[in-house]
């Protein structure tokens, strides 16, 4: 008698990568506690988990100060852990998908298929294609990184070339972890290494849809997917806008902007703009800035990158949404359209579940940690949001909390890493047919 084959669902795919991803975990942590990956004391487990989390979350949030608490050895495995979370992980929901399509009714199969841009037969080539974008860029900023290092700062060809690979890994994977003292504070005024640093976070937070998209089509916008003209109309908004509001708030500033020319403030508010969406690096003290700033880093941390790419985040797309829908229903039009193309009724529950998904996230755990801790509002709002959205900024705060409130960080990193896209993928493929119409009501709003 032939056994029934199991339908596999987008909860069964979500399921899984959660599953690899706490195994690489609890790998990650074990050899962080390994004698040789730290220096002088041995970290706690729970130090140990949490910069694990951070790493594989591609946050760059610190418990313990990176180039002094870990040796070579500790530093290779949380490039390692940020090389798995920033590629692997969407190279991991790739194969899962591939592993589970051959089960699934062919609409499904073209449902999950989406993700990747690709038909069901490219999707080897689009691992491949993640592979080799990740290989390039890294080793292209590497090169520029260690070209500075050795020559400009006299560093060892050993030491320049650790370094230079280990930012460029951090840089692309926007994850924010640096092996400088008070991570890039000391090189603040050195365009040679911020503006290569910006340009990978920039590169990898488009997302490989888009990347993919821009080498097949860069001579043809016209043809270009609704997601790689929202995150191209979204990306330099953001940027510019970002960078103009950093320089208005801070430029006066003693503790940030404050000393430096105005080449160099200009320099440091646009690289601000840009690892606020979700790379985590810092040329400047954010312990030290305004609390508006604070507010407006919140936002930007928020919003992230593009999709299916190594930035966290709602996503642009999602934001961009979101607002379409809103302005739709301002305006009273009986559809919503963005860029000329009108969006799926399903598509406006994904994006609101999703939003009320993470803010809810947000505050449950900013209560949470205000309860523990005695930290106020806005610092402790920056730590919470910077976890979920795996950015990494930080007030300063981060090492003093206690083992439960980094705890609760790890669940905002992990969920903020793994969550957003197994939801995604969930709401995509979910879909419950209705045996009848129910019968309709208006409640009253506002």
């Amino acid at each position: 008698m032939k056994r029934p084959r199991r339908t596999y669902s987008g909860a069964d795919s979500a399921r899984r990568i959660a599953l690899a991803v706490a195994g690489v975990l609890l790998v990650g942590t074990m050899a962080l506690l390994a004698p040789g990956s730290w220096t002088t004391h041995r970290p706690s487990v729970v130090d140990a988990l949490f910069t694990a989390v951070s790493a594989l979350c591609v946050t760059g949030l610190a418990v313990v100060d990176t180039p002094s608490a870990w040796t070579v050895q500790g530093q290779v495995v949380i490039a390692v852990l940020i090389q798995i979370g920033g590629t692997g992980v969407m190279t991991l929901a790739t194969l899962l998908a591939m592993m589970a399509a051959h089960r699934l009714g062919l609409r499904r199969r073209m449902a999950a298929s989406t993700e990747t841009r690709g038909g069901l037969a490219e999707t080897a080539a689009v691992v491949r294609g993640i592979i080799l974008t990740s290989a390039v860029v890294e080793t292209l900023v590497a090169l520029m990184l260690f070209a500075r290092l050795r020559l400009h700062y006299g560093m060892g060809t050993a030491e320049a070339a650790g370094t230079a690979v280990f930012h460029a890994v951090s840089s692309f994977n926007n994850a924010g972890f640096a092996l400088f003292q008070g991570n890039l504070t000391e090189v603040q005024t050195d365009a040679f290494i911020l503006l290569p640093l910006a340009a990978a976070v920039i590169v990898g937070g488009l997302g490989f849809p888009v990347l993919a998209e821009l080498r097949k089509r860069y001579r043809a916008p016209a043809r270009w997917s609704l997601t790689t003209k929202m995150v191209l109309a979204g990306t330099p908004a953001l940027l510019v806008g970002g960078a103009a509001t950093t320089l208005l708030l801070e430029h006066a500033n003693p503790g940030t902007l404050g000393p430096l020319g105005w080449p160099h403030k200009v320099l440091n508010a646009f690289f601000h703009a840009t690892v606020s969406r979700t790379a985590g690096f810092n040329a400047v003290d954010v312990g030290a800035m305004h609390p508006e700033t604070w507010l407006f880093t919140d936002l930007m941390m928020v919003v992230g990158g593009g999709p299916a790419g190594t930035a966290g985040g709602l996503k642009i797309t999602t934001v961009f949404v979101l607002l379409a829908v809103v302005r739709s229903e301002l305006r009273g039009d009986p559809y919503v359209l963005v860029f000329g193309k009108r969006l799926s009724r399903a598509q406006h529950r994904e994006v609101i579940t999703i939003v009320v998904l993470m803010v809810g996230a947000i505050i449950v755990a900013t209560v949470a940690i205000m309860l523990l801790e005695s930290a106020s509002l806005d610092r402790v709002l920056l730590e919470t949001t910077s976890a979920i959205s795996t950015t990494g900024l930080s007030t300063g705060i981060t090492s003093g909390l206690s083992d439960a409130s980094k705890l609760v960080l790890c669940t905002l990193m992990f969920t903020g890493r793994v969550g957003p896209m197994t939801l995604g993928t969930a709401l995509a493929l979910r879909r419950r047919p209705l045996l009848f119409e129910p019968a309709k009501e208006r409640a009253l709003i506002g």
